[in-house]
């Protein structure tokens, strides 16, 4: 799904914001992309949507190769990530609606199966009923949901969420992580790069560590056995109960 080879992106003469970093992301995988301010979180996610391009290295998305992609196919990489952005990008001059909309008018969607997608979506993040206000009417916990909202407009196969819990209470924060992972059992791949060690400790998903633009750790092989477990676990435990369950035989009798 997500493959980057030997990757390093430097700015200047200054540090480099990725140095020779190499790793694969499955398809369907949830990852927690963490690391202090400036260890290169954003450019990693950046990179993927080929906002910039690496100095040196490889990355492919599916089937495409970013750095040899040309500029007139890059809309449809961006049509296969959607990416809730640190700052929103929400237009305050727009309706909720209106925000979630936008990407679609771009393509030229017909207005009756835009609106009509639209409003399906809002109704899976939960703010339905909020669509016709404007983004300064809104908590930060439901901006956040009209964000994951507009990052959903084209069915993507990876969702990109660069610190959506940052501003948000602990409460809101597990909303948000929950909305996610609904999506991602839903076969998307979802990379959440975050600072919340509470919510990455407390969920068993692989965690991606960068520090100084160094890949430092990578819990794949760890996660993979501990799912494989939890996996095997819930079969057993459906296995059982469907042994409790009386027969067809004993329910006549």
């Amino acid at each position: 799904m997500i493959r980057l080879d030997s990757v390093t992106k430097t700015f200047g003469t200054g540090p480099s914001a990725l140095e020779d970093l190499t790793l694969f992301i499955d398809k369907g995988e949830f990852v927690f992309l963490v690391g202090p301010s400036g260890s290169g979180k954003t450019t990693f996610l950046r990179l993927l949507i080929r906002e910039m391009l690496p100095t040196s290295g490889s990355i492919y998305v599916s089937d495409l190769d970013i750095v040899k992609l040309p500029t007139s196919k890059v809309p449809h990489l961006r049509k296969k990530i959607g990416v809730v952005f640190q700052d929103l990008k929400l237009l305050a001059d727009r309706t909720i609606l209106e925000n979630v909309l936008l990407p679609l008018e771009m393509v030229n969607m017909g207005h009756k199966e835009a609106v009509g997608r639209v409003e399906n979506i809002l109704e899976q993040v939960g703010i339905y009923d909020h669509k016709d206000k404007f983004p300064i009417q809104l908590s930060g916990g439901e901006l956040q949901r009209a964000a994951i909202a507009r990052a959903l407009v084209f069915s993507p196969d990876i969702i990109l969420a660069d610190e959506p819990t940052g501003n948000l209470d602990m409460t809101t924060s597990w909303e948000i992580v929950k909305l996610l992972q609904e999506i991602n059992k839903d076969g998307t791949t979802v990379i959440m790069a975050t600072h919340n060690n509470d919510i990455v400790s407390s969920l068993l998903k692989r965690v991606i560590t960068l520090e100084k633009g160094k890949l430092v750790g990578d819990n794949k092989k760890i996660t993979k056995k501990a799912e494989e477990k939890s996996e095997k676990s819930e079969d057993k435990k459906e296995t059982e109960e469907e042994k409790e369950k009386p027969s067809e035989e004993e329910n006549k009798k």
